[in-house]
């Protein structure tokens, strides 16, 4: 082929390009359905910007305790001077969860949170409050429930003087240079309590940390997940959580799983546990290791039990 047609054929489809780019533009297409139509794509696509982490420069460690309180949740988040307790154990824990707290060095509080009104999970938390341990703030859903639990809590919130704020999705927290983000709304439901869980995605550095308290499937199903470094299993490992479409999105390095041992409930399922383990994530259960502690310094998680 001679070069003048060579360069025809260029010219020509130089001209053909302009033309496709300028009807296109007529019709209102945006840039990006034009820049596909063309077959011109960017490198990374807007779900992997979506699911990117931010690295922010933090100093020291960041450390959770995932508490062993048998068939219940308890976390205490340290950073510096900044500290957050996410429940607190059946009503029996509450000692345990208040010295536990103390040994830890935590005068106060600046965050309560006390996920879902079910016994297993604000049980200890009127314990807490009724303690000399300093309260900033408390968090819960905006559901109530007649149960003698509950009303114990609700009591030792009034005569603390304290105020109680139900989170909303977006919601932004601050702990120290952590940065937490409410991540779904409370289904208010009184027939499944569970469904009003609140959850929270912390980021501390570029590492990241989901708490799902006792969610459900249901909650999971209202948004799309980034990929996390650390899961807080869902409902102890129940099976109406933790669907697949969830986890292949999070798709955690590590997972945690709260339940007691030998508990009548079956926790966590096998099914559960064979989906972890199908995206490779590496599970820490406080029923087979005790107590759980995660250390952070932005960049590198550790883990260490106080059970083999």
């Amino acid at each position: 082929m001679s070069r003048k047609r060579k360069s025809k054929q260029k010219i020509v489809g130089s001209i053909i390009g302009i033309i496709i780019l300028a009807i296109l533009s007529i019709f209102g297409l945006h840039q990006e359905n034009i820049n596909e139509l063309l077959g011109i794509y960017e490198n990374n696509t807007q779900s992997e910007k979506e699911n990117a982490v931010s690295s922010i420069p933090v100093e020291g460690n960041l450390n959770i305790y995932f508490i062993d309180v048998g068939q219940a949740d308890s976390i205490l988040i340290v950073n510096d001077a900044s500290s957050m307790l996410i429940d607190a154990g059946n009503n029996e824990d509450g000692e345990d969860v208040v010295n536990f707290i103390k040994e830890k060095g935590v005068s106060k509080l600046d965050y309560v949170i006390g996920t879902h009104p079910h016994e297993d999970h604000i049980g200890g938390l009127d314990d807490v409050i009724n303690s000399d341990i300093e309260i900033d703030n408390v968090y819960m859903p905006q559901i109530e429930t007649t149960t003698k639990t509950y009303e114990d809590v609700v009591d030792a919130i009034s005569n603390k003087g304290l105020t109680v704020y139900s989170p909303k999705t977006g919601d932004t927290l601050t702990l120290g240079d952590a940065s937490l983000e409410v991540m779904t709304d409370s289904i208010l439901d009184e027939d499944n309590l569970n469904l009003s869980s609140i959850t929270l995605l912390m980021k501390y550095g570029s590492n990241s940390f989901l708490f799902m308290g006792d969610a459900e499937e249901e909650n999971e199903e209202t948004r799309d997940w980034p990929k996390v470094d650390l899961l807080k299993v869902g409902h102890h490992g129940s099976n109406t959580s933790s669907s697949d479409k969830f986890l292949n999105e999070t798709k955690p390095t590590y997972s945690i799983i709260m339940a007691g041992e030998g508990n009548s409930y079956g926790l966590p399922t096998e099914e559960t546990l064979n989906k972890l383990q199908n995206i490779g994530s590496t599970i820490y259960r406080t029923d087979l290791n005790g107590t759980i502690t995660v250390t952070s310094d932005g960049e590198n998680i550790k883990i260490t039990t106080s059970k083999n």
